[in-house]
């Protein structure tokens, strides 16, 4: 995929969003120390760029309800384009599955399951063995609390890249 290449602003623009989220225009350009009408005009050539993707909240869940968090590393039997994409597409649908990273090494995928319950995570198991998937083996690990769950930040990553 080609990079795009973004400047001083630019970063700061895309920073300020990152931590805050949705802004208006005028919180923005505070925020990035320009004046509103240019930073709008930065932040929407960004956003038609698709660098930003969309705006998040991070529920407390654990205020709101129980839930089991899984991690479940997965080895497929076969390493061919189409059964990556058969598997890739079936964990697209399944609401549960939050995450999926695919991996070099050992295993070819690592998932975060997310159910109300560890017999509901037994379920979404079960189903995506039934898919016939072509799942070699699988092993889980049940998360026992959160220690860090952050998003990168965008600052650090390009301090280097020279951008």
């Amino acid at each position: 995929m080609r990079k795009i290449t973004i400047d001083a602003a630019d970063m700061r623009i895309l920073s300020a969003v990152q931590q805050h989220g949705q802004l208006s225009k005028t919180r923005l350009s505070e925020l990035v120390n320009l004046s509103p009408t240019p930073c709008w005009i930065r932040f929407n050539r960004l956003k038609e760029a698709g660098l930003i993707r969309g705006y998040h909240a991070d529920i407390s869940l654990d205020r709101i309800v129980d839930v089991s968090k899984v991690i479940v590393t997965v080895s497929l039997k076969g390493h061919q384009k189409s059964a990556f994409e058969r598997f890739e597409a079936y964990i697209r649908q399944v609401d549960e599955i939050v995450e999926c990273i695919a991996t070099g090494g050992g295993m070819d995928y690592v998932l975060k399951v997310v159910a109300p319950s560890l017999s509901a995570f037994q379920q979404v198991m079960d189903e995506l063995l039934s898919a016939e998937l072509g799942v070699e083996r699988y092993m889980t690990y049940i998360a026992t609390r959160d220690i860090k769950s952050t998003h990168p930040k965008l600052a650090c990553l390009m301090a280097d890249s020279g951008n």
